[in-house]
């Protein structure tokens, strides 16, 4: 499954919910250098979905605070907590 996300990095209450303009927001302590930031929103993806940390992907905009990720899994499972996180 590929969807896009909305990445807050350095965010003092990092947490993966809600939406902004349709789209998953993830927020995140770590800041965007050398790629902790992106680590750190396929651990929190990860967590947050109840996948293993390998099954969550960064598919494109690895520089940018849009990107879309990849996740390996069930489809109709993870769409229910992709639903869940979003809220609809």
């Amino acid at each position: 499954m590929k969807r896009p996300v909305l990445v807050r990095p350095r965010s003092s209450r990092p947490g993966v919910g809600g939406v902004h303009d349709g789209v998953l927001v993830v927020a995140v302590r770590e800041p965007a250098t050398d790629g902790r930031a992106n680590r750190a929103v396929t651990d929190a993806l990860a967590t947050a979905l109840g996948v293993g940390r390998a099954a969550v992907r960064i598919a494109s905009g690895a520089a940018s605070r849009r990107k879309l990720v990849e996740v390996d899994g069930d489809d109709a499972a993870l769409a229910v907590a992709w639903d869940r996180l979003t809220g609809l």
